[in-house]
């Protein structure tokens, strides 16, 4: 089991399917069998199953088969949940599977499991499992299987998806076609891209990370020592406020932070961005705006250096002041109530070499500039 600062840095890791394939590479050379691998998670997956659906009488759980490993992950738990009491049935609508996945559908055919080839057999169960397809899909779901997610999705029985919902698209969040709308997701290992693409969040519904105990060197060898995509966890937020500063200090020695937003349509988040700043205890603060918000500002924000900026036609900063160097900030924020007429200055902003985040229509430009 990983330690809790282990789990902490598993948590901040953010993976694309390729980056994930060529993880679990490294776990099989390393000797991990796919089969006890496999075995881990799903006994895993079958314990929180058990933990937030406990079981109640007769209560009936369907489990839907694909022909991948994620199938072979669904095959393990609906064993598991079967030797501890619940009635399972099975949908497995296709008939080649994996090798592995295979042994596990035939054992659990000895089991006295039913399985069907129609989803409305499954119509009456309690809770429902999605184990269709995982990470790495790409071509679009069509024809039974297609039609089968759509009636599933009509229905009111809860669903669990395993890694993720089927249909999704790991990388972009990308509906395949048609994809289960699940009421929890399961993310095993690494979280996927797509748990942070808003077109997928209606289906992932309530997600949560399965640790299967991933070394963190195994992570770096493909990711590299700082990945280029984090997430922002709240036990790392609250490690990094109050930010920590010597008891003799000034000022100008504890950061001067360069914040741009807002225009003549969205004056308040200026002000907003403003306050946020000032409440990150930075030494030095700079607000660049509109030259027409310029006084609002200075009202609201009399600490902070105020610095107006010439405007576009329609009131958003068009550039900024050939007096600022960009150079000297330790750290710059961009984006709030920006509107899209400021991808100059975004443009500008992107060279910079100190910390820089963007948001709102800061990373709205970025999205039009990268494609």
């Amino acid at each position: 089991m990983q330690s809790k600062h282990q789990r902490e840095q598993i948590e901040q890791i953010v993976v694309n399917a390729q980056q994930m394939r060529e993880i679990e590479e490294r776990i099989f050379e390393a000797g991990m069998p796919v089969a006890a691998l496999m075995e881990k998670v799903a006994g895993l997956i079958a314990c929180r199953v058990r933990s937030l659906y406990p079981l109640l009488g007769n209560t009936r759980v369907g489990v839907l088969v694909g022909p991948g490993h994620n199938g072979g992950d669904a095959l393990v738990v609906a064993r598991e949940l079967h030797f501890q009491g619940y009635e399972v049935q099975i949908y497995r609508p296709l008939t080649k599977l994996k090798e592995l996945t295979s042994h596990h559908d035939q054992y659990a055919a000895s089991l006295g499991i039913p399985c069907y080839q129609a989803i409305q057999s499954l119509a009456q169960c309690d809770l429902l499992i999605d184990g269709l397809f995982g990470f790495g899909l790409v071509r679009s779901l069509s024809g039974n299987i297609a039609e089968a997610i759509e009636l599933l999705n009509q229905w009111s029985q809860p669903i669990v998806s395993i890694d993720l919902p089927s249909g999704l698209h790991t990388d972009t969040g990308e509906v395949l076609g048609t994809a289960v709308q699940a009421t929890r997701t399961f993310c095993l290992g690494l979280w996927k891209l797509a748990f942070l693409q808003d077109q997928a969040l209606d289906y992932i519904g309530e997600a949560e990370l399965i640790d299967f105990d991933i070394r963190i060197k195994d992570i770096c060898s493909v990711l590299g020592e700082t990945p280029e995509v984090q997430r922002m966890t709240t036990t790392l937020a609250k490690a990094s406020l109050p930010l920590p500063r010597p008891r003799v200090t000034h000022k100008y020695q504890e950061g001067h932070l360069l914040v741009i937003g807002g225009s003549q349509r969205y004056a308040g988040a200026a002000i907003l961005l403003g306050l946020g700043a000032r409440a990150s205890g930075v030494g030095m603060l700079s607000i660049a705006v509109p030259e027409s918000l310029k006084p609002l500002l200075v009202s609201q924000l009399p600490e902070a250096l105020i610095i107006g900026c010439p405007e576009t036609p329609t009131g958003a900063i068009a550039q900024l002041p050939e007096t600022v160097n960009l150079s000297k900030y330790t750290a710059i924020a961009c984006g709030p109530g920006l509107t899209l007429d400021a991808k100059p200055l975004v443009e500008e902003v992107l060279t910079v070499a100190c910390p820089l985040v963007l948001d709102a229509d800061g990373l709205n430009i970025l999205a039009e500039l990268r494609t």
